[in-house]
């Protein structure tokens, strides 16, 4: 294989879970394309963890020596998060944030990245659209779908919040805030955030529907009572060895999936005594919240919201002359509407989930899927989880009901999506979100019911809120968000290097004599112009090998443009006149120069450990590696070439941080035997190394050592600014 191709690569922020590593195997050495809409979720890292997938961490092939060392280059913009928090120093963070992605953008980004928005598709390529009957349906307003409280159901609501949000503790799923032993290293932080999800996944299932949430306090009331009988018994169970793999779901919103690991998961157990004499009442105390909760709703045998969607399916008319999907959060809340909605349709209802067999979604894709070579017509609404917001088209349908609120708009997006397709046959998309809302009073609507109820929910979580969504989104606008047009169809500037290249391409076609004259214009070309400024200036294109820079002179200093500003200020009319270049041109063409020039000053040195900052885990397997080379007398050619090999794979960052940190692991679990003259025997250290890293991920030493910017500097063109006041 020589090209990996990673569809929905944003899956792969997170370096620490076992399904990166292996994907890291996979890619070593391949030529790798990433393909997603959101690579950037929550940080700089998130960016770094997929480029490493194609690139050396400490040395990249990046023509800017700036970012050779790519991990000590994000790192540095993660430093400058530090002491800042989003809602104590929300415009300070918020300059940080734009800071970051400009230097991410014109230092990274654009030497690996090709962006295309659909609005930028539709405007500059509609005659290759037109051509292969191709076109992208218009997304409609969402239509708000609101389901009622009556008085009664509204306070058993609002108590089961309060208790949800405040009053229950969750110590069954963070022990370790208990723990007072000395064994354990889990961090305390990892604890507080297990207590936040757990909190949040309550209060998504009591959104979702009352028949999942009625199914999650039976599983909490069960699990409770287990763990605490553990507890009687003298053992604490604590699932520390999956904690990984419950940050690896929780990376991709797979909420039943942690639930199920943290509940049925392999344990270790630890001694009652060595945690807090208040961690058998805590329990306790939750337990009775719990089973009060349960008392609570045992009494609701109403479901407003069931009701609701049964009135809209049977009497809206796009939703009668449609096939619908329907996306939930919940598998429970999935099987359960299926259950109520089949006798009432037809039994052309088909619920899909991601515990589902293959033979299901084979019938989901015969049913919705656009292209499916066997298509069927059994089932006219699709209830799915997240399972199907990615990666799968449905677009045989035109219609998206979000049954529970899309916290994160990205979310919504996604579902969106897969209807939202180039060759759907549908001219409009249809979106109903679906919103709860107290009794409403004379002087609320229902539009201002919902935006409460959803403010109480974000406002009661306090700190957790930022568990329901990665984005910023202030209380008071996010059901504007999720009812906007604009957040569905996504980020829809248009994008300026497509309207360039058409630009291009129109000449190249259009105008063959013009073409082949740019074409031929010679190095160094330069020119003059008038400028909106108050000060003469100069813009100069620079090339060094792969590196390009473009550089203007200001009062204040040298700026660095990216290609579209630089555009943006080159651009003229046929009948823009030229002036005479200024007498201080070279001057200024000096300034640049230097600039441009300072980038090669920063190189890497040949011994890259001696300026590179390595983590624990690598300076530890690094020493290992050095140790067993000493004793060189004692290894085989083969192992010599080996150990040298795999060493300069670590230091320039081409193992990944959890294969390091598992033969690290590993070797401490060794017991070092002694030979005949009382040295310590090192092949067991040398195999497990050998296991960790094979041969094949050797491949990745085959890359350049550093960016190809050889050869001499050549100033490709200059212009001259003539600022107002000289004019």
């Amino acid at each position: 294989i020589k090209n990996v191709i990673i569809d929905e690569s944003h899956y792969f922020r997170n370096e620490s879970t076992e399904m990166y590593d292996k994907l890291f195997r996979i890619c070593s050495g391949k030529r790798v394309i990433l393909v997603s809409a959101t690579p950037l979720n929550n940080k700089p890292m998130d960016i770094l963890a997929q480029i490493k997938l194609f690139q050396n961490a400490r040395n990249s092939t990046l023509p800017n020596p700036k970012v050779r060392d790519l991990e000590q280059f994000f790192k540095d913009l993660n430093k400058k998060f530090n002491g800042k928090n989003r809602q104590d120093n929300k415009e300070e963070y918020m300059k940080i944030v734009q800071e970051n992605a400009k230097e991410i953008r014109e230092n990274v980004l654009q030497y690996l990245m090709v962006r295309r928005t659909r609005k930028s598709i539709e405007k500059y390529y509609s005659k290759d659209m037109e051509k292969q009957g191709l076109k992208f349906p218009k997304v409609q307003d969402p239509v708000p779908v609101y389901y009622k409280f009556d008085d009664k159901l509204d306070l058993i609501f609002e108590e089961t919040l309060d208790i949800i949000t405040k009053k229950l503790k969750y110590a069954r799923y963070a022990p370790l805030l208990y723990y007072v032993g000395d064994e354990l290293s889990i961090t305390e932080q990892s604890q507080k955030n297990m207590k936040g999800f757990m909190k949040t996944m309550l209060l998504k299932r009591l959104e979702s529907s009352f028949y999942a949430f009625k199914m999650s306090i039976d599983r909490f009331i069960g699990y409770y009572e287990k763990f605490i009988a553990g507890c009687n018994d003298g053992k604490v169970y604590i699932s520390k060895k999956h904690l990984s793999k419950v940050f690896e779901f929780q990376e991709n919103d797979n909420e039943e999936a942690i639930e199920k690991l943290i509940n049925d998961g392999k344990v270790s157990w630890y001694p009652v005594k060595d945690f807090k004499s208040e961690f058998i009442g805590d329990l306790k105390s939750d337990l009775e919240m719990l089973k009060y909760i349960k008392k609570l709703w045992d009494k609701v045998e109403e479901d407003p919201k069931l009701d609701i969607l049964i009135n809209i399916l049977g009497n809206d008319k796009v939703l009668k002359d449609n096939k619908v999907i329907l996306f939930t959060e919940s598998a429970e809340t999935a099987d359960y509407l299926e259950r109520e909605l089949n006798p009432l349709f037809d039994n052309r209802v088909l619920a899909f989930s991601g515990t589902s067999d293959k033979s299901l979604r084979k019938k989901v894709l015969e049913n919705f899927e656009g292209k499916s070579r066997s298509k069927k017509d059994d089932y006219n609404i699709l209830i799915s989880t997240e399972v199907l917001s990615e990666g799968v088209n449905l677009h045989r349908s035109n219609v998206v009901i979000n049954y529970d609120i899309p916290w994160n708009p990205s979310r919504m997006m996604q579902r969106v999506g897969r209807i939202n397709r180039v060759d759907s046959k549908f001219d409009k998309i249809y979106i109903y979100n679906f919103f709860p809302t107290a009794k409403i009073n004379d002087n609320m609507g229902l539009k201002e019911a919902a935006e409460a109820k959803i403010r109480s929910f974000i406002e009661m979580l306090g700190n957790d809120a930022r568990l329901l969504t990665n984005e910023d989104i202030k209380t008071f606008d996010l059901f504007s968000r999720l009812n906007s047009k604009e957040s569905v169809v996504g980020e829809e500037e248009e994008d300026p290097e497509l309207e360039y290249l058409a630009y291009l391409r129109d000449i190249r076609d259009n105008n063959k004599e013009l073409f082949d004259k740019i074409k031929n214009l010679p190095k160094k070309s330069r020119t003059s112009k008038k400028y909106d400024e108050n000060y003469n200036s100069l813009i100069t294109f620079f090339k060094k090998g792969k590196m390009r820079k473009i550089y203007q002179t200001t009062p204040e200093g040298i700026k660095e443009l990216d290609f579209y500003k630089a555009a943006e200020i080159l651009k003229a009319d046929i009948d823009t006149k030229k002036e005479k270049i200024g007498a201080d041109y070279y001057i200024h063409l000096d300034k640049t120069k230097k600039e441009f020039n300072k980038l090669f000053e920063v190189e890497l040195e040949n011994d890259i450990t001696s300026k590179i900052k390595m983590g624990k885990n690598e300076k530890n397997l690094i020493n290992y590696i050095k140790t067993i080379k000493q004793n060189e007398r004692r290894l085989t050619d083969d192992e010599i070439e080996y150990l040298e090999k795999a060493l300069k794979l670590v230091e320039i960052g081409g193992v990944s941080k959890n294969t390091i940190k598992t033969i690290i692991g590993n070797i401490k679990k060794i017991k070092i035997d002694r030979d005949e003259y009382g040295a310590p025997d090192l092949y067991k250290i040398y195999y497990e190394i050998k296991k960790g890293i094979p041969y094949n991920l050797f491949q990745k030493l085959e890359f350049k050592s550093s960016a190809d910017v050889e050869g001499r500097m050549e100033i490709i063109l200059s212009e001259y600014l003539i600022g107002d006041n000289n004019g």
